[in-house]
């Protein structure tokens, strides 16, 4: 298996065999940056950052060069033609007749995708939105393998702004597939969101364990806990262990890293701003590593940090941001060159392929049914001109959508379908999505609408029991 000429959009578009053997070529480039000059000789790379970057921009164009290739960039929506009205997809047509790879970072979730689908070269994904960071995730594993020399069975701790943190939901999905136990502090408003949850147990098969207001002294002990997610494989003590048994185990074992996340407010709606969550933003210090919990633990920040990691703990052994940042060169370079096929790795079909994808059906009917994230590419004005909203049907009862774009859930009220009615006016029902019919309607045939004026307009009729139900009301 090879790499060659593919995208990364999503940490899941490598298996764990791929990850591994690009963690190989990263050593090798990282022992001889210098020697790197001839790998990439002749490409050109277009670095399209069109939200604030430092660490992730900066160290993509220093892989690229010193690789030995060429960089022709835009930084700014306003100083290109997306300004103008064009569509992401006409952009990337455009732009993959001048470069050889593409590296994107945007404010829209599902826009890295949308670039990928219409740019005919290789796309990384730079960071989405709210979405995901792929290569923050793969420089933040490498981190780990570096320091731990595993992360099967390791106890990972993530602190912070779970709702936005971009970096933390791909980092969040690898870990899960590579063994990991993982800790959710509390973070009020700031939950880890439930499609990511979801994920962890439809397709990576593992445990989670969410803690009840019960267990407060699991929820309010020297290292809280709101939920614990475990992994299929995992023989550790933990998986046995209920309520304050989880907070004695901590205590007793360590925490192995703790992976801080500063708060992506630049991602808040304007309600959610304000000095609230601010006040009651976790914050680490010596204070907090002085726990005997924390006495062996590795302390992760994919930066920039602003005042949820102390200054203090920049001496500390245990801080491992700067390195985690500095090993993102050979870890970008490692990736642009195998996606290019400018080098290349011995992968086994099996080491090539990863059981936890799940195979779910897909609905693209234009029956009405939204993305209900105001911040997706299906919702914007200029990409509803080509694009139109598809889902994952993720679950029947109670019917849940993943859009395929942000991965945000819709739980759509009304269903019918294309098999009965034929046409025929006296048998367009809809019927309620938690009625037994969800369970009849083959997939295929089923008929999704976010309302009852939406099925409406498409010329169905209620079927008796909301009728009734109406008039019971």
């Amino acid at each position: 298996m090879s790499l060659t000429g593919r995208s990364l959009v999503s940490i899941d578009d490598l298996s764990n065999g791929e990850i591994e053997a690009l963690f190989s070529v990263a050593d090798k480039m990282s022992d001889s940056l210098s020697n790197q000059s001839g790998v990439c000789q002749g490409k050109i790379m277009a670095s399209l950052f069109f939200e604030p970057s430092t660490r992730t921009r900066l160290s993509f164009e220093a892989a690229m060069l010193r690789l030995g290739g060429r960089i022709i960039t835009a930084v700014e929506v306003g100083a290109t033609s997306l300004a103008k009205g064009e569509s992401l997809a006409d952009m990337a047509r455009v732009v993959g007749s001048y470069a050889d790879i593409i590296v994107i970072r945007h404010p829209w979730e599902g826009a890295a995708r949308v670039v990928a689908d219409y740019a005919g070269i290789p796309v990384i994904n730079a960071g989405d939105g709210g979405h995901e960071h792929p290569t923050q995730a793969l420089c933040d594993l490498y981190t780990i393998k570096k320091e731990r020399r595993t992360i099967e069975g390791l106890k990972i701790a993530l602190f912070g702004d779970l709702r936005y943190g971009r970096a933390v939901h791909s980092l969040t999905y690898a870990l899960a597939r590579f063994g990991a136990i993982i800790l959710f502090p509390p973070s009020p408003g700031l939950e880890m969101p439930e499609h990511v949850l979801r994920k962890l147990t439809t397709e990576y098969k593992g445990k989670l364990i969410r803690l009840e207001a019960r267990d407060q002294e699991v929820k309010k002990g020297l290292f809280p806990l709101d939920a614990m997610y475990v992994t299929p494989s995992s023989s550790h003590q933990l998986a046995m262990l209920p309520d304050i048994s989880i907070q004695i185990e901590l205590k007793k074992t360590g925490i192995d890293t703790l992976y801080v996340m500063r708060l992506q407010k630049e991602r808040h709606a304007p309600a959610e701003e304000g000095q609230e969550l601010k006040k009651n933003y976790p914050v680490v210090d010596k204070k907090l590593l002085k726990g005997k919990e924390f006495k062996g633990t590795i302390v992760m920040h994919p930066l920039p940090r602003v005042d949820e990691l102390a200054y203090e703990l920049d001496a500390d052994p245990r801080s491992m941001y700067f390195k985690q940042a500095a090993r993102g060169v050979p870890i970008r370079m490692a990736l642009i060159a195998l996606l290019l096929g400018t080098k290349e790795i011995t992968i086994s079909k099996e080491a090539a392929s990863f059981v936890q994808k799940v195979d779910y059906p897909i609905y693209d009917r234009d029956s009405g049914v939204r993305c209900l994230n105001s911040n997706c590419v299906s919702n914007q004005e200029t990409e509803t001109r080509y694009i139109k909203p598809e889902f994952k049907i993720v679950s029947l009862e109670p019917l849940t959508l993943g859009c395929l774009y942000c991965e945000r859930e819709v739980h759509p009220q009304y269903i019918a379908s294309s098999e009965w009615h034929q046409g025929m006016l006296e048998t367009k029902k809809y019927h309620s999505a938690d009625s037994h019919w969800i369970r009849k309607i083959k997939p295929e045939n089923l008929i999704i609408f976010d309302s009852e004026s939406e099925a409406g307009a498409h010329g169905f009729k209620p079927s008796s029991y909301i009728t009734a139900h109406r008039r019971g009301r």
